[in-house]
Order: C-alpha cells, then structure tokens, then sequence
C-alpha cells in the first residue's frame, strides 16, 4: 500500500482531488502552495468537530470541563501523538533546513482535517477527526481533564507558595498572519530558564514551560 493510501485509510478518507492531500503535508519553508491556508480552515473545524463529539459524548458535563477536555485535544502534544499515528513524519515535504518539530507535525495534522473538509465536506471531516483522534478520545477522564504544561507549572509553583512563572518573547519572525516565535520562562525558586517554540505566543509559551517543568523533574 502506498504512503497516500495508508494515510487516506488511516483518516478513513479517500481524497477525490489528490492535489489538497499533497498541499496539506506541504510545510511553507517547502515553497509556494503550501499547507498555511488548510491549516487555519482545519483548526476551525477540528475544533467545531471535537466541541459536538464531547458535547454527545458527556451529556451533561458542564462548560468548563467541556472546554478543558477540548483543550486537551487541541493542543500540541495531542496532535502530534495523531501525527505518529498517521504517519506525518515521513509524508511532510519541507525545505531542507527545516526539521519537522512537532509543531510543524501538529499544523499539518490541522491542515489534514481542512483538506478533508474542503474535498468531502463537514461530516467527512468530522470522521476524519473521530478516526485520527480515536484512541485519545477513548481514553479522556471527564473528572480529571488533562492539564497544559503552563497550567501544571502554575500549580506546581502554587503548590510550594513560590512565585509564578514569567514569559518573555526572545524573538519573532515572519509576516503579521503567519510568525514564528521564540519565548523564555523563566523561575526564580529554583532559578530557571527554558526556551519554546511554535507558530503563535501561545504555543511557544506552552513549549517553554514544558520545558522547564523537565528541568524540574
């Protein structure tokens, strides 16, 4: 079975123009038609699709542990573990000096659902959704939502009365619709510091403090 074929029956979507399957695994440092445009389609509808699963699937768990399993799901840690189960890591075209983090993983897994969606539509994009993100959804605890890593470092912190963590942006690059930055957080108890990177100030942010919540294990 070829690369394409493993991927569409892992998505359970079999792709009527190929083209869109090939510009989602295009990373931008790739060249032109790449992956930028379906990734903010699919961050949308990944969204929309994980919000009705949940809503459906935990009849009367309130708003606020809807919103943080939803979280749980969304962020990058959990779309790059979809990437694994997909197989991104050996399909994404990228430019050769760009390493495939798990950023650049995570968007395309987004980028994936809005290609989905724009060559089938809604429901073929929320199976698609339900297919790649299957075992993660099996396994949510409605009582005990996973936490971020700035949410775990915050209460760590909490926890032993020591000051919270402060974030800095070191560096930002790219034009206004698409940067890339580099942030700092750092403690003062222990004195600490770690680096993140990602696509926006949230996801920089949530590398540096995972980060340096492994410093600190």
């Amino acid at each position: 079975m070829s690369r394409p074929a493993a991927l569409e029956e892992r998505l359970g979507h079999r792709f009527n123009d190929a083209r869109l399957l090939e510009q989602a695994l295009t990373h931008r440092s790739h060249g032109a038609g790449n992956n930028e445009r379906l990734e903010f389609l699919g961050d949308g509808v990944l969204g929309c699709a994980i919000a009705e699963e949940l809503f459906g699937r935990f009849p009367g768990l309130p708003e606020g542990k809807l919103t943080r399993l939803r979280a749980s799901l969304v962020r990058e840690d959990a779309l790059a573990e979809v990437a694994g189960y997909l197989g991104l890591g050996g399909a994404m075209r990228v430019g050769a000096k760009q390493q495939v983090t798990r950023a650049v993983l995570a968007d395309a897994v987004e980028a994936l659902i809005g290609a989905v969606f724009v060559d089938g539509g809604y429901a073929a994009a929320r199976g698609a959704v339900l297919a790649a993100m299957g075992p993660l959804l099996d396994r949510l605890d409605p009582d005990q939502p996973a936490k971020d890593a700035k949410t775990e470092l915050q209460e760590r912190l909490q926890a032993k009365h020591l000051p919270l963590p402060q974030y800095r942006i070191v560096s930002r690059e790219g034009e206004a619709h698409r940067q890339s930055f580099e942030v700092e957080c750092s403690i003062t108890e222990p004195p600490l510091t770690a680096l993140g990177r990602g696509t926006s100030r949230q996801r920089a942010e949530q590398e540096a403090a995972r980060a340096l919540l492994e410093k600190l294990r």
